[in-house]
């Protein structure tokens, strides 16, 4: 384990450990704890009562956070025709076909999120083991598999995040700034709540929330109270 710095032993402090908070209040909590010279990202991390390495108990998904993430997302299209030209034109920040492709192949990958039509996903396959480790391998479940590229660019632009289970059984997922009004992060945080007992695996059995903690890039973790939440 690595050492724990003296500005994080003393925001520690300042969280009880003992009991668990109401949204707001550890939403104040992590605006008031959040000190690094740098606008740090609210993030969520949620145990779920499930299984990942049972294929019924799986969990992908995406969630459009109404309020955004406050990051600028770059986006990448693979398409073909008029696809690219309309990507372009719709905010892509590149878009091409199979010379788009040769450029990954050879390093390119100055992009968050790559989009892709279905008839380009054969082409796409040998760009897995570079693509694959760092997340941005195109995936219907992510939403970067689609025809209507328009409208997946446009989402991923206003903040549409993608989340997943680890093998843990935890899900890790951003939601906004903590420069943001507390009001603000308490509508991302509910759009999260909403899309995970939305997306409910169908294998899922018993307790499906089992614990909910909140926290800013370099602040201390901030236990939620789940009793509301099914």
């Amino acid at each position: 384990m690595g050492k724990i710095s003296r500005r994080l032993q003393l925001l520690n402090q300042t969280i009880d450990k003992t009991k668990s908070y109401s949204l707001l209040d550890a939403i104040d909590l992590l605006k008031n704890t959040s000190n690094a010279n740098f606008a740090e990202t609210a993030e969520a991390h949620i145990c779920l009562g499930l299984e990942p390495k049972y294929a019924d108990q799986q969990l992908r998904a995406t969630v459009l956070l109404p309020k955004g993430t406050g990051k600028k997302t770059t986006v990448a299209v693979i398409a073909r025709g008029e696809k690219v030209s309309e990507a372009l034109s719709s905010g892509a920040d590149v878009a091409g076909s199979e010379e788009l492709i040769d450029r990954i192949s050879e390093g390119y990958l100055d992009f968050d999120k790559l989009i892709a039509t279905p008839d380009v996903m054969p082409l796409i396959a040998k760009l897995g083991r570079i693509l694959g480790p760092r997340g941005l391998m195109p995936s219907p479940k992510a939403g970067t598999v689609t025809p209507n590229v328009i409208q997946a660019i446009q989402e991923f632009k206003a903040g549409k995040v993608e989340y997943r289970i680890d093998r843990n059984g935890i899900i890790h997922v951003p939601f906004g700034k903590t420069e943001f009004s507390k009001e603000n992060l308490l509508l991302n945080l509910e759009a999260i709540e909403i899309s995970i007992n939305k997306n409910k695996p169908s294998g899922a059995k018993g307790k499906y929330w089992k614990s909910f903690y909140i926290c800013s890039t370099m602040g201390p973790s901030i236990p939620i109270e789940i009793s509301t939440y099914k």
